[in-house]
């Protein structure tokens, strides 16, 4: 296991190197990430993951300052995997130039996160071009959950490069909660209720397989899900999976929830 932590450390240890996978995180590893990595593992010859808490898609200062940092734990658990290039890099390292063109989303790409996160998805679309550049990749692993992110970064970074985006499945516990690093911002008692809400949301998802207006259903959902977990809902949507337009079909749809808990901001889709 080799960890870089400068951009010169990284084309020492690339050069050459075939069959690159990549899983991109922000630290806090759980067995999320651990799933990404393990199928790099499985597919590639050789795998990179970088640990790095990208301050330009944080729209919030103290959200970014609180983001869980576990570093000796991370490291712990990529040496376990033997994963083969741990990147590290600094803030300097990312944005030592600026990008020629400056990122915009389409007017129809600013929905679910990007309507209520201003900047987020440009910060995220910036930091993912800058370091598909610096890898070149073959494929980069990414999870469901944050399904608009993944949508995005197809649309927007991988056109441009050689490189295949891998969406895997996103990991629950054995409540349904989805595995996030956020949730270690949360208490038991919290967490108890995300994974209720989650459970909750799963089983109306089924329920709407022979209803004709989901998206009034949804309405009414949104209001229930409020008075009986006390949480602030963001969005409640049901969208094509495709091309993320709303949608009245359970077909080729996701429900789409951001919630804040304790202002914890979560977010799902089913």
């Amino acid at each position: 296991m080799k960890i870089l932590l400068n951009n010169i450390d990284l084309n020492e240890a690339l050069y050459a190197t075939s069959n690159i996978g990549f899983v991109p995180t922000m630290g806090g590893l759980h067995s999320g990430h651990i799933s990404l990595i393990k199928r790099s593992l499985r597919e590639c010859n050789k795998t990179l993951v970088s640990i790095f808490v990208n301050p330009k898609q944080f729209n919030n200062k103290k959200d970014y300052k609180k983001y869980p940092r576990n570093t000796k734990k991370d490291l712990l658990i990529l040496k376990k995997l033997k994963v083969n290039f741990i990147y590290l890099p600094k803030e300097e390292e990312i944005y030592r130039y600026r990008n020629k063109k400056k990122i915009k989303l389409f007017n129809k790409d600013k929905i679910l996160c990007a309507k209520y996160r201003k900047g987020h998805f440009e910060g995220v679309i910036d930091v993912m071009e800058r370091l598909t550049k610096m890898i070149k990749p073959n494929k980069i692993f990414m999870g469901e959950k944050d399904f608009q992110q993944l949508y995005l970064i197809k649309k927007y970074v991988t056109k441009n490069y050689n490189t295949k985006i891998i969406q895997c499945k996103t990991v629950r516990n054995k409540k349904n909660l989805a595995l996030s690093s956020r949730n270690l911002l949360l208490k038991k008692s919290e967490l108890n209720i995300a994974s209720k809400l989650t459970t909750n949301l799963i089983l109306f998802k089924k329920s709407l397989f022979n209803s004709k207006n989901i998206n009034q259903l949804i309405a009414l959902k949104k209001k229930e899900l409020n008075k009986l977990f006390n949480v602030k809902i963001e969005y409640l949507e049901n969208r094509n999976k495709y091309n993320l337009k709303i949608s009245n079909k359970v077909k080729n749809s996701k429900i789409f929830i951001a919630y804040y808990l304790n202002n914890i901001r979560l977010i799902d889709n089913f």
